[in-house]
């Protein structure tokens, strides 16, 4: 793997009996990178995501995620990864507080080490009120930025964020938004699907996946003029929907 990539695919290829969910997709992705993984629901990105995590074993090809091997490699790659999922990922019958002490220790924290994570992280995100409610209490908004911080908690290479702005009002998203560049500033990879296609605008570069190909990866200000559009929505539209 070059050093400035923390992600590699080659030809991944995923296969349920004849039917190709993933074919043949080939991508980078650079450290610090915003990298948008679009389509529309059952064009296999979920299916790609999950190879690159380490929860579903690839078919055929190569792929590397922060230097381990996909198909050897699995276990090495969950421990140096974050990931928050489409449907919520932490606990609504634990508190913010125990949330936190959980997943600290699920991905190896010191005891001493969980202490200051959680105190700065409460801090940060103005939890001091609630730390000690329980998660389930919790509007929407606030447990997507909470979820999105724990799965940081670790110092992971890559975080990987499945749909992470669904269901939350637009206010809250470009709070979202926000937390995801600070990360990506510190030198953390962002790994992002989304349908939203205005925040595929928020992204370094984006690549859509059309039935299990990746039919175009560029930067938006690039796939616009490339496609002559105004929005990544138009881009979508003609590549998805074949809509000119």
């Amino acid at each position: 793997m070059k050093n400035e990539n923390v992600i590699e695919v080659e030809e991944l290829t995923k296969k349920f009996g004849e039917f190709y969910a993933v074919n043949k997709i080939s991508f980078e992705v650079k450290k610090g990178e915003i990298f948008g993984f679009l389509g529309a629901n059952g064009a296999g990105k979920t299916t790609a995501m999950k190879m690159l995590i380490g929860i579903s074993h690839p078919t055929s090809g190569r792929a590397e995620v922060a230097g381990f091997d996909v198909f050897t490699q699995s276990e090495s790659i969950k421990k140096n990864i974050g990931y928050m999922s489409q449907k919520f990922a932490l606990y609504d019958d634990l508190t913010v507080s125990e949330n936190i002490n959980f997943f600290g220790g699920i991905y190896g924290l010191s005891s001493s080490e969980i202490k200051e994570k959680k105190n700065h992280l409460i801090s940060v995100l103005g939890l001091g009120d609630i730390a000690n409610k329980l998660v389930g209490s919790l509007p929407l908004g606030w447990k997507q930025k909470l979820s999105f911080s724990v799965s940081l908690l670790h110092t992971p290479k890559i975080v990987f964020l499945d749909e992470p702005t669904g269901g939350v009002d637009p206010i809250t998203r470009r709070q979202f938004w926000e937390m995801i560049y600070k990360a990506a500033d510190e030198g953390t990879t962002i790994f992002v699907t989304t349908h939203y296609m205005d925040e595929a605008e928020y992204c370094n570069r984006v690549s859509i996946m059309v039935e299990g190909k990746i039919e175009a990866l560029d930067t938006p200000k690039n796939l616009k003029r490339r496609f002559n559009v105004d929005s990544m929505n138009d881009v979508f539209l003609k590549l998805a929907r074949n809509i000119e």
